[in-house]
Parts: C-alpha cells; sequence; structure tokens
C-alpha cells in the first residue's frame, strides 16, 4: 500500500499558511520525511460562487503548485487529483506534463478526469455535453505528442499537420494516466486507456452534482472493482491498474478524530478489494496544525501498514 497526502493550497486563508512558496515546500518536506510516498493537489481554475458556497473550493493551478512541491523534495510523486483535461487544449496539458515530469526527474503522476462543474466549463468555454468525447480524444492526442515526433493530427478545434513538442517526459512512454470517477463509462476508460482508476467517495444526495455513480461503502467499491475486473477480461488487459481510493473514515470526509484502530482495520479492507494507494489530508487550519495531524496519522496508521 502507497500513501499520497493532499497538499491543502485549497486554504487560501489565513494568507501565507499554506497558499505560499515556503507554505508548499514545507508540507512536501514534511510529507517526505515522515514515508509519504506522494502529494496531490486539484483544479478548479474559476468555479462559481453557489459552488464555493455549498462546499466547493479554490485551487492553485495544478502544474504550477506541484512545481513548488517538486522543487523542494528528491523522491515524493506528484499527482493531479484530479486535472480537468477537457477545461484546455490537449497540446497545452501534454506540453506542462511533460515539462513537470522532466524537471521532476521523473515523479509525475497524472490524474485525470471528465469534470463534473457546468457552470466552471461554460466560465471557460467548453462545451460540458462533450466534455467525455474532448476527454478521450485529449488522451489519445497526448500519447501520440508524448513520442517525441512530428504529428499530424486534427481534433475539435484544432489542427496539427506536421508539429513537434519538447521535451518528452523523463518516463517512458509517458507518466502514469490515473482515470477518475465512478460510471461505468470512467472505468472502462481506466481499463483501456489508464493505469489506474480513482474512484471516490460519493453520497447519492450528489449524484446529480457531481455527475458519477454514488459510492458509500465498501461493498458499492467491491461491486465496481468487479466490473472493472469482467471488462478487463473481455478487453484482455494483462497489464495490473493501480486502484487509488481514500478511507472513508478519512478526516477529509467527517470526524475529526482520526480513530486510528478503525481505520487500519478499514485499510486492511481495502487492500483485500485491491486498493494500491490511498489518499489522505487533515483538517488542521494551520501550517502548524496540519503538520502535526500529518506526523501523527503516519506514526499511528501509516508506519502500522509498511
Amino acid at each position: 500500500m502507497r500513501f499520497s497526502l493532499r497538499l491543502p493550497t485549497e486554504r487560501v486563508d489565513p494568507p501565507g499558511e499554506f497558499l505560499s512558496a515556503e507554505g508548499v515546500a514545507t508540507v512536501a518536506r514534511a510529507a517526505e520525511a515522515l514515508g509519504y510516498d506522494a502529494v496531490f493537489v486539484t483544479e478548479h481554475p474559476i468555479p462559481e460562487d453557489s459552488w464555493l458556497a455549498t462546499g466547493g473550493h479554490h485551487a492553485l493551478d495544478p502544474f504550477v503548485a506541484l512545481s513548488f512541491a517538486a522543487a523542494a523534495t528528491t523522491r515524493l510523486r506528484l499527482q493531479t487529483n484530479l486535472c480537468v483535461v477537457p477545461y484546455r487544449s490537449p497540446f497545452l496539458t501534454a506540453k506542462a506534463v511533460a515539462s513537470l515530469d522532466a524537471l521532476s526527474g521523473g515523479r509525475f503522476v497524472l490524474g485525470a478526469g471528465a469534470g463534473y462543474l457546468e457552470a466552471e466549463f461554460r466560465a471557460l468555454g467548453v462545451d460540458f455535453a462533450r466534455r467525455n468525447e474532448l476527454f478521450d480524444e485529449a488522451l489519445a492526442v497526448m500519447k501520440e505528442v508524448w513520442r517525441g515526433e512530428s504529428v499530424r493530427l486534427e481534433g475539435r478545434g484544432f489542427q496539427a499537420l506536421g508539429h513537434r513538442a519538447l521535451p518528452r517526459p523523463a518516463q517512458h512512454p509517458h507518466p502514469p494516466i490515473w482515470i477518475g470517477g465512478n460510471s461505468r463509462r470512467a472505468i472502462r476508460r481506466a481499463v483501456e486507456q489508464g493505469d489506474g482508476w480513482m474512484p471516490f467517495p460519493n453520497s447519492r444526495r450528489h449524484v446529480g452534482r457531481r455527475h458519477t455513480a454514488a459510492l458509500e461503502t465498501l461493498d458499492d467499491l467491491r461491486q465496481s472493482l468487479d466490473y472493472l475486473h469482467e471488462h478487463a477480461l473481455a478487453v484482455r488487459r494483462s497489464a495490473p491498474l493501480d486502484v487509488i481510493f481514500m478511507p472513508l473514515r478519512s478526516p477529509m470526509l467527517g470526524p475529526r478524530v482520526h480513530a486510528p484502530a478503525a481505520q487500519l482495520d478499514e485499510i486492511g479492507r481495502l487492500a483485500g478489494l485491491g486498493v494500491t494507494q490511498l489518499q489522505v489530508g487533515f483538517p488542521g487550519e494551520t501550517r502548524a496544525a496540519y503538520l502535526e495531524q500529518m506526523a501523527a496519522w503516519a506514526a499511528e496508521v501509516m508506519q502500522k501498514l509498511r
């Protein structure tokens, strides 16, 4: 089991606690020293007011934030959870991924999704109804671009007839691609086009808001994994697929007391289902509190699973 820590860069207040070069570097270095395997950030370039008022949050540009974490560390993996691929040109995303992977020495993991905030799509001038087609197209385009050879590609809103993008990513053929989402379409995409699947806890009351399937219990996850394995068999995929999840008892999702014994039991069950990496975060409102909670969880939970 591997462990990825949320960089709390969505905490824009109080200024300087997390939203600073020092704040990102301090949390990233502490994560590396404590034995976490990775850090992750999310993406929301221009969220709408109503979403922010009902539990939504801000976010730094993911590639900029992770570049600061990369510069402060040597081993830590750098992950997006997730990059909303349809928001931008696939060529721009391919360039950002390759640049960060090259400069970090091959430590980047692209967690990618189709997105669900309709108003944010409208603000960015992207057709929400076509997000899945745009996502699939972008995945194919980026893989071609990362080969470092001249490409001849035409798609929805672009034409590149004899173009090349260097540098190539440090990882070959490209950084791992983890597909986010709970739907069966997301699962099929992960099996057919990805290196990992990133489901996330989602209550049934939020299905309409997040445009993806509910996932409230370990039984829900088990059923989805059964479908994943069935589809892998149907398309004759033999390569292993990472499964990335978070404990349902995570402090990110509910009680601020992280209940180590209960979490250890749940993590054991997740491992038994085939989960290969856990994503965790903590409720600390200050950098000092967050660092303290990181250290406590590492000692009381993570190190007991090594």
